[in-house]
């Protein structure tokens, strides 16, 4: 399984948490306000009931009943009011903290080296911005609202007892001990569960991921049973950990629905001990029953979001956890002084296994175009991507001008080297929306001479509305070589001084490669093309010709230099032409 990304200790949640409160503090601190005042609304009733009682006792007539009875109905209005008014305000807080934590993610997701990103797998990070992003949502839109009610009112309420009397408000806390130990049993193991539980959602996103995105080679190596087998377990894994959560709060909620009788059970019997005595008046008896049996539901909604919160808690530390992995270098770093690259005793080793590249030296002058060849598993791609910057080595240097490839910031890379693979993506939008991913600035006319470029000009003309045809889903699809070939325009548009070329053009038929290859060759004239390649008429056309075997760099020369060495390249061309 992939490694994951990391999570935000306690700590770290409870820092962001305070950061978004106080980036929208007037809100926050009207959503308390209102919530204060709508709990000390809904204390009137249950105080005045008692007077009710005692007055009716001590011999009052009809009026002061109907007195009292009409003050409680203008409090209950009042607090229906101002509790509706505070959930509105709670939402809207709610909604602008969402966006403000998308934006981050999303900045933060877009600031990750492609190496993390790779390594941690897809599944992870779209686990964290969809299903992490979406409970964090529900909890700052509804949970908030609400925990933030319920505590008002659980805190009035209690303190309304104490007043009427303190040996009754005693009797009502001592109840609720039960109560902190079950949710003490429960946040001791929460929190681990619920992060179990939203690594496995991230492993099955990445298997099912994997599988969708690979489903024809699967098929076409009869990998069916395995990856049936492998999705089998790790969905089982998931039932698992989601079982556990379950356990939790079928332990939890029980104890508490329990616990809510003991401190209504424990004032009545007090209350009417001390009544029988003379000691205390019924009024008060009552209305601390009637406080302590309204406490119930602001106590329940406390302990639901309470669970809610372990959830909600352990996806904003998968979220935030973003912030603790590795950024991209960030801006002002050196500037090449030429374009020259220069690769000096380079090793490298993936994690978990053994060198991949083992000392290579290697020079590319610029505006040179090198191949680099060999059989598969000798090193090519992985030297494409130190190439490129994506990753560093693990000792040696690769340089462009002098400084550290992978120490230039975006920017600075984007301008210097762009690495093309075989992989490729549609975005969803229009043909002009995905070129002008590359250069926002670029007018049709650069648009179209991008796209002639690479032969894909006649294609996109056919289609109904030009460069305004919606791609992708519900739209016009693309097959893989068209989908390489935008790739590859927007590579002319983002204009680079070096191009790296990882079978670019493996998905194009050889006749449309060759196009491909020969028109990309023509727009990048006195530029550095760098292009890993099987298809040998690409080292036939290059300036110079590298050879790659078991991460060594073996040969190196123009192609007629190396056929002529009778050499690991000489056997490849022989075989390349069937002889």
């Amino acid at each position: 399984m992939s490694a994951h990304l990391p999570v935000a200790e306690p700590a770290e949640v409870r820092r962001a948490a305070l950061r978004l409160i106080r980036a929208d503090g007037r809100a926050f601190a009207a959503v308390l306000g209102l919530n204060v005042l709508a709990a000390a609304a809904g204390l009137v009733g249950p105080w005045l009931l008692g007077r009710i009682i005692d007055d009716v006792r001590a011999g009052d007539g009809v009026d002061a009943v109907d007195r009292l009875a009409s003050v409680i109905l203008v409090c209950s209005l009042a607090q229906l009011l101002l509790a509706r008014w505070a959930r509105y305000v709670g939402h809207r807080f709610g909604e602008r903290t969402l966006a403000r934590v998308r934006e981050q993610f999303v900045e933060r997701a877009l600031s990750l080296p492609a190496s993390v990103v790779e390594r941690a797998g897809t599944g992870d990070l779209t686990a964290r911005g969809t299903a992490d992003v979406t409970v964090v949502g529900n909890t700052l839109r509804d949970a908030g609202p609400e925990l933030l009610i319920s505590c008002a009112q659980a805190f009035f309420i209690l303190g309304a007892v104490f007043v009427i009397a303190p040996l009754l408000g005693a009797c009502g806390v001592l109840g609720l001990v039960g109560i902190w130990f079950a949710l003490r049993w429960y946040l001791r193991r929460a929190r681990t569960a619920y992060l179990a539980e939203g690594t496995a959602t991230s492993d099955v996103a990445e298997i099912l991921a994997a599988t969708a995105s690979g489903a024809r080679t699967v098929e076409a190596f009869g990998l069916q049973r395995g990856r049936i087998t492998a999705s089998r377990q790790t969905l089982e894994t998931s039932r698992l950990r989601r079982m556990r959560t379950l356990f939790l709060r079928s332990v939890f909620f029980p104890a508490v629905e329990v616990s809510y009788v003991v401190p209504v059970v424990a004032v009545l019997l007090v209350g009417g001990a001390l009544h029988a005595r003379g000691a205390m008046s019924l009024g008060a008896v009552v209305a601390a029953t009637l406080y302590l049996r309204q406490l119930a539901e602001p106590l329940d909604q406390i302990l639901m979001q309470v669970e809610q919160l372990q959830s909600s808690g352990a996806s904003f530390a998968r979220v935030e956890g973003l912030a603790r992995a590795p950024r991209a270098v960030p801006s002002g770093s050196p500037t090449p002084v030429d374009d020259r690259i220069d690769v000096t005793d380079v090793r490298y080793s993936y994690d978990r296994g053994g060198e991949v590249l083992r000392g290579v030296d290697l020079t590319v002058r610029p505006g040179e175009r090198l191949a680099v060849v060999g059989p598969s598993g000798a090193g090519k791609t992985t030297l494409s991507r130190l190439l490129a910057g994506i990753d560093a080595p693990r000792s040696g240097s690769v340089t462009v001008g002098g400084v550290p490839i992978a120490d230039l910031d975006p920017e600075q890379l984007r301008r210097q080297v762009v690495l093309v693979t075989q992989e490729h993506h549609v975005f969803l939008g229009t043909v002009r929306d995905n070129l002008l991913i590359a250069e926002p600035a670029a007018d049709d006319e650069a648009l179209w001479a991008a796209l002639a470029a690479v032969g894909a000009d006649g294609w996109v003309r056919e289609l109904p509305d030009g460069l305004d045809t919606e791609l992708g889903t519900g739209g016009r699809r693309t097959d893989g070589s068209r989908a390489q070939q935008l790739a590859l325009a927007r590579v002319v548009l983002a204009d680079p001084h070096t191009l790296i070329l990882d079978e670019a053009t493996a998905l194009l038929d050889p006749t449309t490669a060759r196009h491909t290859e020969r028109a990309l060759a023509a727009v990048l004239e006195g530029r550095t093309v760098i292009a890993i390649a099987h298809r040998l008429h690409t080292a036939h056309d290059a300036d110079r010709v590298a050879v790659m075997e078991d991460g060594l760099l073996t040969e190196l020369g123009t192609h007629d230099e190396l056929v002529a060495a009778e050499g690991a390249y000489a056997a490849l061309w022989r075989t390349w032409h069937g002889d």
